[in-house]
């Protein structure tokens, strides 16, 4: 086998592979002798079709069944062996491979266009410092937390007079009965959020006892609203039209939870905190904790856009634009390859850095590591607390194998996995390698920040 490298430039190569008898020959003769065993012809014993018969009836597809696998294997190990920064598939020469006499020929020659990345190198010391976002919770953000979680855990009170989001308690009548039965009547609840805006007016200020003549649909246009209104089946409220009458017995209301120890315990868990002081302390952490989530992944960005400006690759552009054409198989007009053909080479440019990186660090990712990653996915999607429970262990380890190794999505959940995994020790990786420095920032500074990225 003869395997030849011809690039004619940084980004565009040729790779030439001549195979002759000596490279094909014993596993084809191999595949020939099981058919021969194996093929069942009338007027012959199993296994004893004489062999030119088999070369006969078998011999071609067997011959190009062999030369592609093994074309195949070629060309994938040669790119890994001598580290080719490949982009998009090698393409084959069609026109050269249609003009094979499979009949006749004994050495075959094959081509195959590569799409290649410049060489390139991370040098992490020329790499500009990148900040890291630690977000302080001020007293505004604190004290609007602390409201919306009064709302969250709210009490049910009372009213003297029906005002916009209460829910009020009354008889419903209708005021003109059908052509056939008598009219509609029900002891029910309004609540005022599924009220359109318009008619909330005639509700608004009624105290117990007052009386309303409305609308039926012009308060409740929807349908689903109105059956929830009325208590009715969804099948008849479409005849429920016209007006109708509604005597308030109550009002009832959601009243933000005050400020007490059984609030504290709710929010945190029962003597989390003793005082409003500790838990003014315990909201604080949590508003950072959540904005922290938040301020790693746009530090993540942040690495990689440095990563990216600072590393010059150059790509096989024309190459990549009818290779994307060919595997999308006319998804895609040529115009929309060209619309969307930046952010795709931002992604090649950014997985062929990482994987650099990789190589620098000898990073590499065990299975273990995607088991355990995967554990804790099926710890959080489920509820179940890590601990020494022995079975629930083994119920976790069991779902997280399956889940894996399911075979329906072709292996596509350890790929996935594995994928960010990988990305996760880079990242990791990464941060260790540049200046990274920390900038306190309040909520509102933040917010500013993640919208301009």
């Amino acid at each position: 086998m003869d395997i030849t490298l011809e690039k004619a430039s940084d980004t565009n190569a040729s790779l030439k592979i001549t195979l002759t008898p000596a490279d094909y020959k014993p596993e084809v003769d191999k595949k020939l002798k099981d058919y021969g065993r194996k093929v069942q012809l009338k007027g012959f014993r199993p296994g004893h079709v004489p062999a030119s018969l088999v070369q006969k009836m078998y011999g071609k597809s067997i011959l190009v069944e062999e030369i592609n696998s093994m074309l195949s294997k070629t060309v994938s190990q040669y790119i890994r062996e001598n580290k080719l920064q490949v982009v998009g598939d090698p393409v084959p020469d069609r026109d050269k491979a249609d003009a094979i006499d499979w009949d006749n020929q004994s050495d075959f020659a094959f081509s195959y266009t590569l799409g290649l990345a410049s060489e390139f190198d991370i040098d992490f010391s020329e790499l500009p410092s990148v900040t890291k976002y630690d977000i302080q919770a001020g007293e505004d953000e604190i004290n609007s937390t602390i409201s919306d979680l009064q709302q969250r855990f709210h009490a049910h009170g009372h009213g003297d007079e029906v005002a916009d989001g209460d829910t009020i308690y009354g008889e419903l009548k209708q005021v003109n009965a059908p052509a056939e039965g008598e009219p509609f009547s029900a002891k029910t609840a309004f609540p005022m959020n599924q009220m359109a805006e318009e008619a909330k007016g005639q509700f608004v200020g009624k105290k117990k006892g007052d009386v309303v003549t409305f609308v039926l649909e012009d308060a409740f246009p929807d349908e689903k609203a109105r059956a929830n209104a009325t208590g009715a089946p969804k099948e008849d409220v479409a005849n429920l039209t016209g007006e109708f009458t509604f005597e308030v017995d109550d009002i009832t209301r959601n009243e933000p939870a005050e400020i007490n120890q059984e609030f504290f315990d709710k929010v945190l868990g029962v003597g989390a905190v003793d005082n409003e002081e500790q838990f003014r302390v315990k909201v604080a952490e949590i508003i950072k904790s959540n904005y922290g989530r938040e301020s790693d992944q746009l530090l993540r960005l942040d690495i990689e856009k440095a990563l990216l400006d600072t590393t010059p690759i150059l790509l096989p552009d024309e190459f990549l634009k009818n290779w994307l054409l060919e595997v999308n198989e006319g998804k895609f007009t040529p115009e929309q390859i060209d619309e969307q053909y930046e952010d795709f080479t931002k992604s090649v440019k950014l997985q062929l850095i990482k994987n650099k990186i990789a190589d620098k660090g000898d990073i590499k990712v065990e299975f273990e590591e995607v088991l355990d990653v995967t554990r804790q996915m099926v710890r959080e999607q489920f509820g179940f607390a890590g601990g020494e429970n022995e079975e629930m262990n083994q119920t976790i380890d069991r779902i997280a194998r399956n889940y894996l190794m399911d075979e329906k999505n072709n292996g596509q959940n350890y790929t996935s996995t594995f994928n960010r995994v990988f990305d996760d020790k880079i990242i990791e990786y990464a941060k260790t390698q540049l200046t990274i420095a920390s900038q306190d920032v309040t909520v509102d500074e933040f917010k500013a920040l993640v919208e301009n990225r």
